[in-house]
């Protein structure tokens, strides 16, 4: 029995219909899809245009045959009840709802027609068929957080059973929890690993020092997804190293759709069936691929509200091998208000200072997990989780790369937790400035 099909379909999502019109879009040839791209673009511009008072008001000048007359929005423009966002016909009973986690310090309540959440399940489940994964036949081993209210816990351990899915507490990583995870492989017939990076390294570093394969005690297990959070090349490779299983990174913003999937050939291939994905530089103007710049994307089939080119928030490359019909993420630097400005005035990307740290402080396996605040201009917080203090001749190496890398007269303080405090829904954040969220 398909379970999961059925759960969408017996909400009201038309997941066969949606399956069928992915299909045929997929079928098109590249001439073929470059005209549906444009058609889509102006059609969901000129449908908002016509029913959506929001939309209205926000792109008064925008022409549907002019792409660079339609303008940016942000989640800020789309911060307000969401009831001023719905387009005529709508009402919140006939819509999919949901809100973002906030991770970015913005969250949010938005909406999606039911098709257009139909369409996204559609996407998801034809990505995970590249690897033999099946959400209605296959055992998922889930690394997110849940909801602690009664209602919300409840809701997603009901889902976690349709979809025949096992749940793991990410917020929980210590040893002895760990040792809990593995004997549930031990026990479970796992097809496959999905959820936050960081809480799956720590599992895979809790392996490494067992020297344990998984998949030599779980032989069913297939391959690792990993989302939400940064993936680093060394960590990907200790994962695929003690897991023993293809480690496949996904980008993805609820609010949209799944926006990138890894393939067989370790291409970061973006959706362009449901969305509309540009790079743009700092005054709206489209990049060529292999230039970085801010990840702005179109939903083509949400009619319920516009997320029309929505500023993500996020900074990427599209590679230079790409074309409209497979576009290719070629690589994601990080959010674009992750950003350490320090008293020079030089800006730097807050996940390559994470990463100058984590090159040093991770190497010897002491260090479990860390995350760094930036607390004034010259004077940051190092907080982390270990078996033993960072030794001075550490504290020192990275005082020095630090200045290295950024400028002289930096300020670096360590402060040494049992656990690190997590988001909400289980995200880790890597990097973040109390700078610029006093502002």
């Amino acid at each position: 029995m398909d379970f999961f099909n059925l759960s969408l379909k017996l909400k009201g999502f038309p997941i066969r219909k949606a399956q069928i019109a992915l299909k045929a879009i997929q079928k098109r040839n590249d001439t073929e899809f470059n005209t549906y791209i444009e058609t889509k673009k102006q059609e969901i511009v000129t449908y908002h245009l016509k029913h959506n008072s929001f939309y209205k008001s926000f792109a008064k000048h925008a022409d549907p045959l002019n792409w660079s007359s339609v303008p940016i929005m942000t989640k800020k423009d789309l911060q307000q009840p969401l009831e001023t966002l719905l387009s005529d016909g709508f009402s919140t009973n006939d819509i999919y709802i949901d809100k973002t986690s906030g991770a970015s310090g913005h969250p949010f309540i938005f909406s999606k027609d039911k098709f257009t959440h139909a369409l996204t399940w559609s996407v998801i489940m034809d990505r995970f068929s590249w690897f033999n994964l099946n959400f209605n036949t296959t055992k998922q081993a889930r690394f997110y957080g849940i909801p602690l209210d009664k209602k919300g816990y409840y809701t997603e351990k009901l889902k976690d059973l349709i979809s025949n899915r096992y749940r793991f507490n990410v917020f929980d990583l210590n040893d002895k929890a760990l040792e809990n995870w593995l004997m549930d492989f031990k026990k479970k017939p796992f097809a496959y690993m999905n959820g936050y990076t960081s809480p799956i390294v720590q599992f895979a570093k809790y392996l490494q020092n067992k020297n344990i394969i998984l998949k030599t005690v779980c032989p069913t297990l297939k391959a690792c997804v990993v989302t939400s959070e940064m993936l680093f090349k060394d960590d990907k490779q200790l994962m695929e190293k003690q897991f023993g299983v293809p480690i496949i990174n996904e980008y993805g913003a609820s609010e949209l759709d799944l926006i990138a999937f890894e393939n067989t050939k370790g291409e970061w291939v973006v959706n362009s069936e449901t969305l509309f994905v540009e790079i743009l530089d700092e005054h709206n103007n489209v990049l060529p691929n292999g230039e970085a710049g801010r990840l702005v994307i179109t939903s083509l089939y949400n009619s319920s509200q516009p997320f029309i080119r929505y500023d993500i928030g996020d900074v990427g490359v599209l590679s230079k091998k790409s074309t409209l019909k497979k576009p290719i993420l070629e690589k994601l630097i990080g959010r674009t208000n992750d950003i350490a400005i320090l008293p020079s005035g030089k800006k730097a990307a807050g996940l390559t200072f994470y990463y100058v740290t984590k090159s040093i402080i991770e190497n010897d396996g002491n260090v479990k997990e860390f995350v760094i605040e930036q607390l004034e201009l010259d004077t940051f917080k190092i907080h982390y989780v270990s078996d033993n203090i960072i030794s001075p001749n550490k504290i020192k190496m990275i005082k020095d790369e630090m200045e290295h890398y950024l400028e002289n007269g930096l300020t670096i303080l360590f402060e040494r937790q049992m656990y690190l405090k997590r988001s909400k829904s289980g995200k880790l954040k890597q990097f973040s400035s109390l700078i610029q969220s006093r502002e």
